[in-house]
């Protein structure tokens, strides 16, 4: 079904979807319930914020606990402007995607900075913020201060791309499927229509065996009037990941693990990690240990997958005389930025899931 032929039942459908959210709506901690937008009760701008920037590409289940460990950590936005880097770096291990972390300490000293410590209102003003795009922007715009937004994020993109049997492959697909959110988003209440197709996409009409038979649109939808409901929305055949190879290096020394903090920029930035031989998307690492002595190879121990790659880890554990790198004097460190840290308590040095594979393997074979 073209676009062209999306008004003719666009209230119908807006009004089924609104209705059913009203007895189905998701409870979720950065949320207010609905219906109560309009009688101004209104999110808090940092709650919805922060939930969205989790939620890029991460589900709801994983997102809840680290939404709850934040605000309780940080429970404003001036808190996590105040933050270091590091420390949301290490509360934010095991979500992925750490430049969200980044971006998110980035734009909440910018709007301490610039914006007097307050959230711009207007979608256009939010999308000058750093870090924030036009879904994020879109989605606090509209739950948050009830502009008139167009949100479309992974659930609604399937969800009108089924309504509307949209065949136009992704991702130029997308336009067609903005302009059908476009056509279903009401003047009013847009916050809470955009939140109920998100919920319609991840409870109803999810990627796999959706549940039509509870879609309160089922007799309007067109994909599944032409029993081809999971074909939509129409991807690109996938392409071949490529496959890396990389070493990470295993320095004990009495109950200690040597730990590094990674670059600045590029892949896991800032993070706490270890030592390893330089491996990247674009090219597998070096292998060569960080210094010479009587280094133990388990080769393969962890393989891990990246958006564009995927990584296989070998692991050189060393085993020669203690070596001179001391946290007290950084004049005996040859590895750049490395610390001491006690193997009891690496739970708490916020590795990334990737290096977090490798420790559990280590620890496991000990």
């Amino acid at each position: 079904m073209g676009v062209d032929r999306i008004t003719g039942s666009a209230g119908k459908i807006a009004a089924k979807i609104s209705e059913h959210y009203v007895d189905n709506a998701r409870i979720l901690p950065w949320r207010v319930p609905p219906g109560q937008s309009g009688g101004g009760i209104w999110p808090d701008p940092y709650h919805v914020w922060l939930s969205e920037v989790m939620l890029q590409q991460t589900t709801v289940a994983a997102v809840i606990s680290y939404f709850e460990k934040f605000t309780r950590r940080w429970p404003t936005v001036a808190s996590l402007a105040a933050a270091e880097q590091s420390d949301v770096l290490a509360a934010w291990a095991g979500l992925g995607y750490y430049a969200r972390a980044r971006n998110l300490h980035k734009c909440a000293r910018y709007i301490i900075d610039n914006k007097e410590g307050l959230f711009p209102q207007k979608e256009s003003e939010l999308l000058e913020l750093p870090g924030i795009g036009p879904y994020t922007a879109a989605a606090i715009a509209a739950i948050a201060f009830g502009e008139r937004t167009v949100v479309v994020d992974a659930n609604i993109e399937r969800l009108m791309a089924r309504l509307f049997a949209i065949d136009t492959p992704l991702p130029a697909g997308k336009a067609g499927i903005r302009v059908a959110m476009d056509r279903l988003t009401p003047e009013q209440g847009a916050g809470d229509f955009a939140q109920a197709c998100m919920d319609m996409g991840a409870t109803i009409c999810t990627a796999k065996t959706p549940r039509c038979g509870d879609c309160p649109v089922q007799s309007l939808c067109q994909a599944h009037a032409l029993g081809e409901v999971e074909r939509y929305p129409v991807k690109p055949a996938k392409k071949t990941k490529a496959v890396r190879r990389g070493r990470f290096f295993w320095i004990e020394d009495n109950d200690n693990l040597l730990l590094v903090t990674r670059p600045g920029k590029g892949m896991l930035a800032a993070m706490r990690a270890l030592p390893d031989d330089g491996w990247a998307a674009r090219n597998d690492g070096y292998a060569a240990a960080p210094f010479p002595g009587k280094w133990e190879l388990h080769e393969n121990i962890v393989q891990h997958s990246f958006t564009h790659f995927s990584l296989e880890v070998d692991l050189a554990v060393y085993h020669g005389d203690k070596i001179a790198i001391n946290s007290r004097d950084s004049r005996e460190r040859p590895i750049s930025d490395a610390i001491w840290w006690p193997i009891r308590e690496l739970e708490h040095a916020g590795l990334p899931t990737l290096f977090g594979k490798v420790v559990k393997w280590k620890l496991k074979e000990q």
